[in-house]
């Protein structure tokens, strides 16, 4: 069988489906089932029935929609307007002032989100308003929000990383720990480009707010408590080993229930949107999970995945050519397919391959997520281009163009964790769970 005539078929295919407007799920499960019924004896409907129910069915994904409901109530509260509250009187000595609430704020709600597009929507509420009012350049608040959002990916909990853990089958608990210190790393990196920028162009920069004393900055910080208790809940919780992801998961959805209320922002209407909106998010999920799962499969019976295993093998490349070429086609893979469709449409094709590496599947997923971050930002199926061209009014060209030194700072960060995997994976082996 000539394996470039039925990749070829399969990739038209998939483009083809896209292209005619089919949802993602659905357009993996239809090519899976025709590289099926043209390449494979077995009989496609009765595999994709038991692969579709195999993938919905995984309680390891049970984490999924209480995460996403977690962020959605949250989402309805008013957090964004707290954490603003909290942030602001401690960053007006820094260089860029302001522009940091912007980072702090997407990697605080990271930690009770899970998602960089609601981490991206839920700070821009609160900052672009904010910051265009105090007379910020708007191309700097848009591209720090950008590339901050997506976070909301990386500072566990994280929707990617535990489809990614369901996929690989290693330890979302342990790939939550190694994504903390790469976190902080990221955040750094994007607040340092924000100093620099501020200090070479002093006159875009708003003349800092009128001092507070400490005992005002303190009285202000109060506004954090809340989600900093549900921060510790939720990762306290896993970090203990007293609870599993799912059951963080759990726990993170009733903190959040608490917290709106408390808040007065609960009632039937908040509680229905809430519900609502992750119900419907989750079902795009698990539909792209469960199509490519079907995929995985069918290119199994195929022999894709041996047959690109050895083609790679036969390339000849070192582990850090191998990790390049890797990055380059996650990068190209993301300007058409959103990162959970990018997770599981090729982790079954590229894990042995990493595997026989020698390349550590903890680290690996971290690495992954950085590349989908990357995803999030690269036109045209870039999610927070999306979310802040909504917001904004902006075309996406312009978010992207404002975006683009945050993602060469991505680059950077994948160039470190190669370098020093230790950023990634020193924690997990000693933390005990």
């Amino acid at each position: 069988m000539n394996e470039l005539l039925v990749i070829t078929l399969l990739v038209v295919s998939i483009f083809a489906l896209l292209g005619c407007g089919v949802w993602v799920g659905l357009t993996l499960a239809g090519t899976a089932w025709i590289g099926m019924e043209i390449f494979s004896s077995r009989p496609a409907g009765d595999a994709m029935a038991v692969t579709i129910w195999g993938a919905s069915s995984s309680w390891t994904l049970t984490a999924l929609p209480l995460f996403l409901w977690m962020g959605e109530i949250l989402f309805r509260t008013r957090l964004s307007e707290d954490l603003f509250k909290g942030l602001a009187p401690w960053l007006n000595r820094l260089p860029g002032r302001l522009l940091h609430t912007n980072v702090i704020g997407c990697a605080i709600f990271a930690a009770v989100s899970g998602s960089s597009a609601a981490t991206c929507a839920t700070v821009g509420k609160m900052t672009i308003p904010e910051l265009t009012r105090r007379g910020y350049p708007e191309e700097k608040i848009l591209g720090t929000l950008s590339g901050a959002g997506t976070l909301g990916l990386l500072i566990p909990p994280s929707i990617i990383m535990i489809v990614y853990g369901v996929a690989a089958d290693v330890s979302i608990a342990k790939l939550f720990i190694a994504g903390i210190v790469p976190g902080i790393l990221l955040a750094l990196l994007f607040m340092g480009y924000i100093a620099w920028w501020a200090i070479r162009n002093p006159g875009q920069v708003p003349a800092a707010d009128p001092g507070l004393s400490l005992r005002e900055k303190l009285s202000r910080s109060r506004h954090l408590i809340p989600v900093m208790l549900l921060i510790g809940a939720v990762l306290g919780s896993i970090y203990t080993g007293i609870a599993t992801a799912t059951e963080a998961a759990a726990v993170g959805v009733v903190g959040a229930l608490i917290l709106s209320a408390l808040q007065g922002s609960l009632n039937y209407g908040t509680f229905k949107q809430s519900l609502l909106g992750a119900t419907r998010l989750y079902c795009m999920i698990a539909l792209i999970l469960a199509g490519a799962q079907f995929l995985t499969l069918a290119m199994g019976y195929i022999g894709l995945p041996r047959a690109l295993a050895e083609w790679i093998g036969g390339l000849g490349l070192s582990q850090f050519g191998l990790i390049m070429a890797l990055m380059v086609f996650f990068i190209v893979l993301g300007c058409f397919l959103d990162g959970i469709s990018i997770v599981v449409l090729t982790m079954g094709v590229l894990l042995p391959t990493v595997q026989a590496a020698g390349i550590d599947l903890i680290w690996f997923g971290i690495f992954i997520v950085f590349v989908v971050e990357m995803a999030q930002i690269t036109p045209p199926v870039g999610f927070n281009l999306f979310v802040l061209s909504g917001m904004s009014g902006r075309e996406l060209p312009y978010i992207a163009r404002a975006s683009l030194p945050m993602f060469f700072l991505m680059i950077l960060a994948v160039l470190l964790l190669y370098a020093i995997p230790g950023i990634a994976t020193w924690l997990p082996l000693h933390m005990t769970l």
